[in-house]
């Protein structure tokens, strides 16, 4: 494929004109499955096979560094990769920053991973927890640049309270927040105070208004839920159900498509959520089966979202709505999330999500939703101040 009708990823541009920033250095890969040029080759083998690079340590996010660990909180080893034989540090592990000796060999950090666009995703906090050690430790670190897959234009959302910081949301911006891994990198390092030592390297081809399929690059999942574009474009709306007993289609083939409980009558459900007219989005009543996780082996009634125009669709009062009226129509079988939720273990998994407990509250005590969205709009506005100093296309 020629570079003219594509988008050229950091990662590239990184190995042909700026190898300079990793020339002589012991780097450090923060990669997985889904950190690929767009041949498909592997960025470890890319480094690995680059006469002028040499690749001493690789780090896995959560999920592992291959993307076979299916759920969340399952901490993944430490291990050998066996193609490269340079050895793998879980960065969601007994630590998600990484220590003293696991940068021993290193000089420098890159980072190149693929995104979701929404807040409530861990990859960007393991490139933060490593500017966080980069400062420490006296490394540099370099983040290849990727896309927004849900472009970069959209934000929404309710911008996170300082009291709710997790690793779902170490800083204080909103569920979808229109902007790429480098991008938030420049945005945490100098507005957020990280400090490290930072060099982002930028895509070049692509543009804010972009969907991934627009890029005209290969997809590959970045985690094992996420297996299409398409699961990108609800994950900021259903994302919120893992903030709840419902279930949001994990153990399906339509995970975060998918949404429901035993309990749910799937055309009471439907209905309730069409009387909003939402633009973009339809909702079609299902029964599916989750074959693990949540109501696994279990019956639920539902819906599955159908986004029938991308531009349209306001994916985070969506999922708002999405809960609301299951919490309406059965409040006395709705559970919010009883487990802790991403190691937060003192606060209600819901809350962990929304990154405050003013949604939680709203829903509990009948706020309408339109109070819920009109809460969010000063935040947005001091997050859309800050976020246009990072932009870098």
């Amino acid at each position: 494929m020629s570079n003219m009708n594509r988008t050229r990823l950091g990662v590239e541009v990184l190995l042909g004109e700026r190898i300079d920033l990793i020339k002589g250095a012991r780097v450090g890969l923060v990669c997985n499955q889904a950190s690929v040029l767009p041949d498909l080759t592997h960025a470890a083998d890319a480094f690995s096979d680059h006469p002028d690079v040499d690749l001493t340590t690789l780090f896995g996010p959560q999920h592992g560094i291959r993307g076979d660990v299916q759920d969340n909180m399952i901490e993944t080893p430490h291990t050998t990769d066996e193609r490269t034989k340079k050895p793998i540090y879980s960065l969601y592990s007994e630590t998600r920053e990484p220590t003293e000796e696991m940068l021993r060999d290193v000089d420098v950090i890159v980072f190149d991973m693929q995104d979701v666009g929404c807040r409530i995703y861990t990859f960007v906090y393991t490139m933060a927890n490593c500017m966080r050690a980069a400062k420490k430790f006296g490394k540099r670190v370099v983040v290849c640049d990727r896309p927004n897959p849900i472009n970069g234009l959209a934000v929404e959302g309710n911008v996170t309270e300082t009291a709710f910081t997790s690793f779902v949301g170490q800083f204080e911006i909103p569920t979808r927040h229109g902007m790429t891994c480098g991008e938030l990198a420049k945005m945490f390092n100098d507005h957020f105070g990280i400090g490290c030592e930072l060099e982002v390297v930028g895509m070049e081809g692509w543009r804010r208004e972009m969907w991934f399929e627009e890029t005209k690059l290969p997809w590959v999942l970045p985690s094992p839920n996420i297996p299409t574009v398409d699961t990108c474009v609800v994950f900021p709306a259903t994302v919120y159900v893992e903030g709840t007993e419902l279930s949001e289609g994990r153990g399906t083939t339509k995970p975060f498509e998918l949404n429901g409980a035993p309990y749910i009558d799937p055309w009471v459900w439907a209905a309730e959520l069409e009387k909003f007219n939402f633009p973009g989005v339809a909702f079609r009543q299902c029964y599916f089966q989750p074959t693990f996780q949540k109501h696994a082996g279990v019956t639920c009634g539902g819906v599955q979202i159908h986004v029938t125009d991308r531009e349209a669709f306001t994916p985070v009062i969506v999922g708002i709505a999405m809960i609301k009226t299951a919490y309406d129509l059965y409040t006395d079988k709705f559970e919010w999330k009883r487990d802790a939720y991403e190691y937060v273990f003192d606060k209600n998994p819901f809350d962990v999500v929304s990154g405050t407990d003013k949604v939680r509250k709203g829903i509990e005590s009948g706020m309408s939703l339109e109070d819920i969205r009109a809460s969010w709009d000063n935040g947005l506005r001091e997050f859309n101040e800050i976020r246009a100093k990072y932009l870098m296309y």
